[in-house]
């Protein structure tokens, strides 16, 4: 039968906060962790505030659906539109529209087909961009000095391509040590190919010549950061040769299409990163027996030529016979042409010596003397000349060097204070955003402190609840585990009191309250002394109430 207008009136009344608050607290206590199956519908991106709404769904129903602005950051897959996936969260309701919803922590997508579908698609977005385009691809070196790496140090994937590489030419080798998988491995992966790519060139740290992305096989889950777009957008803009080294030889990962070669395992990347040089030590061998058969036959060549044009060449004697005639006749002319050349030099010396007396000598040296003094008085007036010319110049060099020196010393003042006021500026701005600052965490401090207040087992102690504890100070989560006899301590907001377990077989309300009453015996001065309340001053720590 339904109540009746009478005794409607002992019914509890709630408010609505109340009433919403309860249903809020039973669906997290009952779905505090799920995992939910279904299509996301309705998702349009980030809000502007930074957190995702949208909604789950099938055939037969939908949930609202919220990602926080930082578990949004966190996440290796980000929800798409019509995708099928597995969100892992907790249960809640949304008091302003009476409504419950699933707040995700983690999100995957439902099957390889799923993965496939997102791969297929980032291909295709990726390839319309010209990411994978042969025209982008670069040539290897053919003996690169430096080979960078980029791997788990731990794995057997580095050790194996350093085996490889030792075997066939042995080359420096730098490795980046990176995560291969899980939560921030695509991050990582790409933070090394642009590291390996900002070295400069000539530092302390050699830049690559050749890099290599390696990783062993696994299921398309454990490769998936090698199709991260990230990764996919810095292995095509690396300026280094890059090859892609993933998995095994049927593994395909985006990674490969935008690298300038694939190898099908991290072996095979390493063969192709160097030659053997065990082969070039036999083609250069090869070359130097060639070049030195050429030259020996160039020079039985040059031989022969020799000694054919050397018979085609006539006799010393018959070339020389001619001059030797020509040296006979000059031979038997030249004491005749040595005495008339003898007489014609004496004539001309008798001639000179006639012309040679005291009065030509003594006007030949007032001439030179008179040439000495005028060119001596040219000489003085040009040094003066000189020296005032010089002088000048030096004068008009020192008032432009003065005028410039006062002109650079205002600049420099001037200068001096343009940056005083702006260093004054930028101190006024950083006292203001330190007070800023300051202001902002002892908020925080204040916030985090009435959280913890609001979270305190003691604000459930103020309303009226007590908290049991054993002689060792562990929480007594219920009668069962009490012993007849036991000592207890009841904790309340205003202190503590101490009690005894009684061993009579009352239920689990009446021992309560017995063990809270003196007890009635032959020691009426120790049950008193024991339901005694006792203040404790020692400071304890936060416990569970649940």
């Amino acid at each position: 039968m339904p109540p009746t207008t009478a005794a409607l009136p002992n019914s509890p009344e709630f408010t609505v906060t109340e009433l919403s608050s309860a249903l809020k607290r039973t669906v997290e206590d009952a779905y505090g962790h799920v995992r939910v199956r279904g299509e996301i519908s309705g998702f349009r991106g980030p809000h502007s505030s930074g957190h995702c709404y949208f909604a789950l769904k099938d055939e037969g129903a939908k949930i609202e659906a919220v990602i926080w602005k930082g578990v949004h950051g966190r996440m290796r897959f980000k929800p798409q539109e019509g995708l099928e996936v597995i969100a892992t969260g907790k249960l809640t309701t949304y008091p302003g529209s009476s409504k419950y919803q699933i707040v995700i922590e983690a999100i995957e997508p439902a099957g390889i087909g799923a993965l496939m579908a997102l791969m297929e698609e980032r291909k295709r977005k990726l390839g319309a961009e010209g990411l994978f385009d042969e025209a982008r691809k670069q040539l290897l070196p053919y003996l690169p000095e430096v080979i960078g790496v980029v791997t788990s140090p731990t794995g057997a994937v580095i050790r194996d391509i350093l085996h490889r590489l030792e075997d066939r030419f042995p080359r420096r080798v730098l490795v980046w040590p990176v995560k291969v998988q899980g939560d921030g491995s695509a991050e990582q992966i790409a933070a090394a190919i642009h590291g390996f790519n900002a070295l400069p060139e000539g530092g302390d740290v050699p830049r690559p010549d050749l890099l290599i992305v390696a990783r062993g096989g696994g299921s398309l889950e454990d490769l998936w950061s090698f199709n991260e777009e990230i990764v996919v957008r810095a292995a095509a803009d690396s300026m280094i040769p890059l090859i892609s080294a993933v998995g095994h030889e049927t593994d395909i990962t985006l990674i490969d299409f935008a690298a300038d070669k694939r190898a099908p395992t991290p072996t095979a990347a390493a063969e192709m990163a160097v030659p053997v040089r065990a082969e070039l030590f036999i083609e250069v061998g090869q070359f130097g027996h060639r070049a030195m058969l050429c030259f020996q036959r160039g020079q039985e060549r040059r031989r022969s030529e020799l000694r054919a044009a050397a018979r085609a060449l006539p006799s010393a004697a018959a070339l020389l016979a001619i001059p030797r005639q020509r040296f006979d006749n000059a031979g038997a002319a030249l004491p005749r042409a040595l005495r008339a050349n003898s007489h014609a030099h004496h004539r001309r010396f008798a001639q000179a010596c006639a012309g040679l007396t005291l009065k030509v000598l003594r006007a030949q040296v007032a001439h030179a003397t008179q040439r000495l003094a005028v060119n001596g008085e040219r000489l003085r007036h040009c040094t003066r000349a000189t020296l005032r010319h010089r002088r000048d110049r030096f004068s008009a060099l020192d008032a432009r060097l003065k005028a410039s020196k006062l002109a650079n010393l205002q600049a420099q003042r001037a200068q001096l204070l343009r940056d005083r006021e702006r260093t004054q500026r930028l101190a006024e701005r950083a006292r203001r955003a330190l007070m800023i600052a300051l202001q902002r965490q002892r908020a925080r401090v204040a916030s985090s402190g009435q959280l913890l207040g609001a979270l305190s087992y003691r604000g459930v102690l103020a309303r009226g609840f007590a908290l049991v504890r054993d002689a060792k100070g562990l929480a007594v989560r219920g009668a069962a585990g009490v012993d007849p006899g036991a000592r207890l301590s009841l904790e309340f907001s205003d202190g503590r009191i101490g009690a005894t377990a009684d061993a009579d077989g009352l239920p689990a309300q009446d021992a309560t309250k017995s063990s809270l009453s003196p007890r009635r015996d032959t020691k009426p001065a120790k049950a008193a002394s024991s339901a005694t309340p006792k203040r404790v001053s020692k400071s304890i720590d936060q416990g569970s109430l649940f």
